[in-house]
């Protein structure tokens, strides 16, 4: 399988550039990239499978592994996954051909160019995952920057140049700092390449600058609170493709960041600042989740719910635990399913009400069942009702916190609450009560179109919840392995510490 990674990572590209020579008049070209982009991301999804079943579980080394000089001594291409990587390639290639499904008839200007942005996207969102050398990681980590600042700034809402423009400078900032981190470690390294780097042994105090440099980069990307504010402004103004990428993968990046990184370079670092990580998780969960309830826009309570959502997360992770890395995975990844779907469910009445408020709606169940019942469902996933994706991974982490912390178990269940709160708010008032507004009498239920899109993510999000055991067939080794190196370079760290604390004693 020599060079299947490369394969996805670069074959959208392809795609792209048969859109750029496609010739013809306005409506032929539209036609031909739409059909383009689409034949595109299906083959990439079907490529993500063969890594998926080719991929061996029980190891934990990196596998389908590439080489090749690049930049010079120390910085090569070096290309590779491993059961934490793995999954979101798939998690990738699986949404693609839903945002261009969903983009088919919404998007009617500039199409060639909108799926253009969206195949360049799915390249370098493909590439963070899939890198192995530091430096190829930030070009692809800080790359996708510029097709969704495009794609909000071009297709975006009225205010798509402020939320375009707040979005790229909120993510390009704290992204210099991890630059400045990657130069000063490759000056004391002498390489750039993650495999070496995470048998390196960074002295604790490098370790204190270099964690808070790529926790400025990743918290941004997550977001965290209190840097999260970009993440409603650009949900609510992007396109509904483009909000379902931002939610389901580019905010997965600061996660996948924090456990190919933080946790197994800096292991000392991520202990020490652990307590810091759990306030603002804490802080998160409630906090935005409040916030979520007091929401009009839709859009904009979703976009809450993601931050909110990403708090069970950060929260998993920095338990550092197996059970909590392992539930911040899958909850990235349900997670990556449920808020994709439920963002094409509001860009599926968007479309026909050109309205995202909440009070414009009411009774859409009389007019639109089958849309009530996916819907439904997204929304009971997002609460966490068991059976369903959302509650395996808000389990685990919270599992996992009550083994370190009970009152950051006890303070994260609240958000579970208030999640069900907001989230049953909005069904209410949108899919219940009586059918009494003029616009929506004559509103249609899903095309065959709609249908196509959503029944998958639908069969997705409830196997996931009954049989979660595929995910972590994959998962389980790696999530093993980065616990164990992380106690092992702790140890390192404290044993001089420890060694003059008993001659203090013995003296």
């Amino acid at each position: 399988m020599s060079g299947i990674l490369s394969l996805v990572t670069f074959l959208p590209l392809v795609g792209a550039a048969f859109i750029m020579f496609t010739r013809g008049s306005e409506p032929v070209v539209a036609r031909n990239a739409r059909w383009v982009a689409l034949i595109t991301t299906l083959v990439e999804f079907a490529i993500s499978i063969v890594i998926w079943v080719k991929f061996d579980g029980t190891s934990s080394a990196f596998q389908f592994v590439e080489r090749a000089e690049w930049l010079g001594p120390g910085i090569g291409y070096h290309m590779g996954v491993d059961g934490i990587s793995m999954l979101f390639i798939v998690l990738t290639a699986g949404l693609m051909p839903f945002c261009i499904l969903a983009s088919w008839e919404s998007i009617e200007e500039r199409v060639a160019e909108y799926m253009i942005a969206f195949l360049v996207l799915e390249s370098l969102m493909i590439g963070v995952f899939c890198a192995l050398d530091l430096v190829l990681f930030y070009l692809f980590f800080e790359g996708g920057l510029i097709p969704m600042f495009v794609i909000i700034g071009v297709w975006g809402g009225k205010r798509r140049v402020y939320a375009s423009f707040k979005f790229f400078l909120y993510t390009l900032l704290g992204s210099v700092l991890m630059l400045l981190a990657i130069l000063a470690m490759y000056n004391m390294a002498g390489t750039t390449d993650i495999v070496t780097l995470l048998h390196y042994h960074f002295p604790p105090g490098m370790q204190f600058w270099l964690w808070l440099a790529f926790f400025a980069s990743f918290a941004v990307k997550m977001p965290m609170w209190p840097v999260h504010t970009w993440l409603p402004d650009a949900h609510v103004e992007a396109p509904t493709a483009g909000s379902v990428i931002l939610a389901a993968i580019l905010l997965k990046m600061g996660g996948y960041g924090f456990l190919r990184f933080s946790l197994p370079m800096f292991a000392s670092a991520s202990a020490t600042f652990a307590p810091l990580v759990f306030a603002l998780s804490i802080i998160a969960i409630i906090y935005t989740s409040l916030v979520a309830l007091a929401q009009e826009d839709i859009k904009k309570l979703i976009a809450y719910s993601s931050v909110a959502h990403m708090g069970f997360v950060t929260m998993g992770i920095f338990t550092l635990t197996h059970q909590g890395v392992e539930g911040g995975i899958f909850q990235m990844l349900s997670h990556g399913v449920v808020s994709g779907a439920l963002f094409l469910c509001v860009g599926v009445i968007y479309d026909r009400m050109h309205t995202r408020e909440i009070a414009a709606y009411g009774g859409l169940v009389n007019r639109m069942p089958i849309y009530a019942a996916c819907f439904m469902i997204f929304t009971l996933a997002n609460v966490g009702l068991p059976g369903t994706g959302g509650f395996v991974g808000e389990f685990l982490t919270m599992l996992g916190a009550f083994a370190v912390n009970t009152w950051v178990a006890i303070f994260s269940a609240t958000g579970v609450i208030l999640s069900a709160a907001y989230a049953l708010y909005v069904y209410r008032r949108v899919i219940f009560g009586e059918l009494v507004k003029p616009a929506l009498q004559t509103i249609k239920d899903l095309s065959p179109r709609e249908i196509a899109i959503l029944a998958p993510l639908v069969a997705v999000t409830i196997l996931m919840g009954v049989y979660p055991k595929p995910v972590f067939d994959v998962t389980s080794a790696s999530v093993a392995n980065l616990i164990s190196d992380y106690k092992s370079a702790l140890a390192i760290d404290q044993a001089p510490r420890l060694a003059a604390r008993s001659q203090g004693v013995v003296k």
